[in-house]
């Protein structure tokens, strides 16, 4: 975990930059004695933004820059000349980061489109020159205004995956396997408990060269809502995800009890989670003949779509595919 480059939460700290000061100037040239006020305005100070890549997959860039300071505006002068803007920071970000207040724990806003951007940072504006105070009443003006101070604070970005369906089970029940048998991705698969440590997406082939998006994320154990295991820690990335696909292996001895419990864990995280359409896939289900399947389907919870698949042999992965896509676009 130490040395994993799939970092998806980081705390920075963040400070714009000052707006300029405005001119006090009054023009003074040759056969012009009293030329009246030309002082300029201040320049902006710099921002600090977040950019939507798409390139990106980890805001591990970011892990060890914890302090971001942009540069101050440039004050004013005569002839009506605007200071130069401070120039602004561009933090590339992946899709699916959230941007959240330390201080208020508000979210701010979410990067979800590739170019998106958004100021975490506003800088301050810059002060208005004396030639701005000039009036009827007062047409020489010997004042100007400072510029605006930045913006500091600390921010926390999380990392939400941006996937279609998002899988979620108990560990070492096949998601990483069917990951890897419906997608290019090759997530690290084994004969143990918490074999992933860390989200994995696949973009999964469909008929016609349509496709969608599968996240896998580490097993949950009961208890994860209370912080047991890993799986808590990876919540966050089946919360943007339009299907929630459960996996319960065919050799559970209670496949609606397992799945029940995944179910109660993702209402204690977070309740809006349940407002998500729900599948449920028996992996493993070749070790099946078609009694011992007949007997596991008397089992399943009866208000939620099911098909028994195999992703070693391939069995009732068509079928799963077929069903994703036709939820998927059942309201397109």
């Amino acid at each position: 975990m130490g040395n994993s480059n799939f970092v998806d939460y980081v705390r920075i700290f963040c400070v714009s930059g000052n707006g300029g000061k405005g001119s006090m100037h009054l023009r003074r040239e040759k056969f012009i004695p009293k030329g009246g006020p030309d002082g300029g305005n201040g320049g902006r100070g710099g921002h600090i933004i977040l950019r939507g890549n798409s390139q990106y997959w980890t805001l591990i860039h970011l892990k060890y820059r914890k302090h971001i300071r942009a540069e101050h505006g440039q004050s004013g002068s005569g002839s009506l000349c605007t200071g130069a803007d401070g120039p602004d920071i561009v933090l590339d970000v992946p899709l699916g980061t959230v941007a959240r207040s330390t201080e208020t724990d508000e979210i701010l806003f979410e990067i979800t489109q590739n170019g998106e951007e958004q100021i975490l940072c506003k800088g301050g504006r810059g002060g208005m020159g004396n030639a701005f105070f000039k009036s009827a009443t007062l047409q020489t003006p010997r004042f100007a205004q400072p510029g605006e101070p930045g913006v500091e604070g600390w921010f926390v970005l999380e990392l939400k995956l941006l996937a279609d369906v998002g899988l979620v089970g108990f560990p070492n029940v096949g998601k990483s396997t069917l990951l890897s048998a419906v997608s290019a991705a090759r997530p690290k698969i084994g004969d143990y408990a918490f074999t992933t440590l860390e989200p994995n997406l696949g973009i999964v082939s469909y008929r016609d060269d349509k496709s969608f998006v599968m996240a896998d994320i580490p097993g949950i154990i009961e208890g994860a809502s209370e912080g047991k295991g890993l799986g808590i820690r990876f919540l966050r990335h089946i919360e943007r995800n339009s299907i929630l696909l459960f996996l319960v292996p065919a050799e559970s001895p209670d496949p609606q009890k397992e799945y029940r419990i995944l179910v109660n864990e993702l209402a204690q995280y977070n309740p809006e989670l349940l407002d998500k359409v729900r599948l449920l896939a028996i992996s493993k289900s070749d070790m099946l003949d078609a009694e011992l399947e007949a007997q596991t389907k008397a089992l399943l919870p009866n208000d939620i779509p099911h098909v028994f698949i195999s992703s070693i042999t391939g069995k009732g992965l068509t079928e799963l595919k077929d069903l994703l896509w036709k939820t998927l676009n059942q309201d397109a």
